[in-house]
């Protein structure tokens, strides 16, 4: 009788943990960036890259300058795919390198997306957006970015943040050297993919990095460095 009482009461406590352990999570986490995220709703599978574009990569370096108004046309779904590809994506299936050099293949970054939808976080592996909140925090991003009149304008503003201990894990004090040197390599390329699209961009390192992380309420170790406001240049 005992012996039965115990299963059944060891039983009982398996099931509660499931029940408080069981739910998606909508926080990222450092180890595993986005990798083991189950789909929810509001989350987004992008299509997939386009690899010939009608833009002359010469062309697009040229014509490449800080856009800071935007018209309020929203970005698609297609356009939005397209240019975390361009920074963060997966440009070797078999070994999982992206499209900018990361040191040691470390991949520090952590790419968010903000919408008037919510804020999304880019999961490289499925080249899909995690929905963190259905909040639109392009106001609160603003606040946190000096108030820059790009951030307000923009209907959809692409965050860069960046693991430290990723990098710094195999080499120490240097990391913060290369991380830097990513972040340039990554935000050059959506600033690049943008001209090709006809969309315009401004890279924004002004910002208030703790009220940004806490109104977004990102994870503690993902510490912000860019903001980059995307859209359809202005009149």
């Amino acid at each position: 009788m005992d012996l039965l009482m115990n299963r059944k009461l060891w039983f009982v406590l398996v099931a509660l943990l499931l029940s408080v352990g069981g739910g998606a999570c909508r926080t990222p986490t450092s180890n595993a960036p986005a990798a083991e995220a189950s789909p929810a709703p509001g989350d987004l599978e992008l299509p997939a890259p386009r690899l010939d574009g009608d833009v002359a990569l010469e062309a697009a370096i040229a014509e490449r300058r800080s856009v800071r108004s935007f018209t309020s046309t929203p970005l698609t779904l297609e356009e939005i795919g397209q240019l975390l590809w361009a920074a963060q994506g997966i440009t070797d299936p078999q070994q999982g390198f992206r499209a900018a050099p990361s040191a040691g293949a470390r991949y520090p970054l952590e790419l968010y997306v903000i919408l008037p939808e919510g804020v999304y976080w880019y999961r490289p592996e499925g080249h899909d957006l995690t929905r963190l909140s259905a909040e639109d925090m392009r106001e609160a991003a603003w606040d946190a970015g000096l108030r820059q009149d790009a951030l307000r304008e923009a209907p959809a503003i692409f965050l860069f943040t960046a693991v430290y201990e990723r990098t710094a894990e195999r080499y120490g004090d240097r990391a913060e050297r290369y991380i830097h040197m990513e972040i340039g390599h990554a935000a050059q390329n959506l600033a690049l993919q943008a001209v090709a699209m006809d969309l315009g961009c401004v890279p924004i390192g002004a910002m208030h990095d703790e009220q940004l992380q806490s109104a977004l309420n990102l994870p503690e170790d993902h510490a912000p460095l860019y903001l980059m406001p995307v859209g359809h240049p202005a009149p």
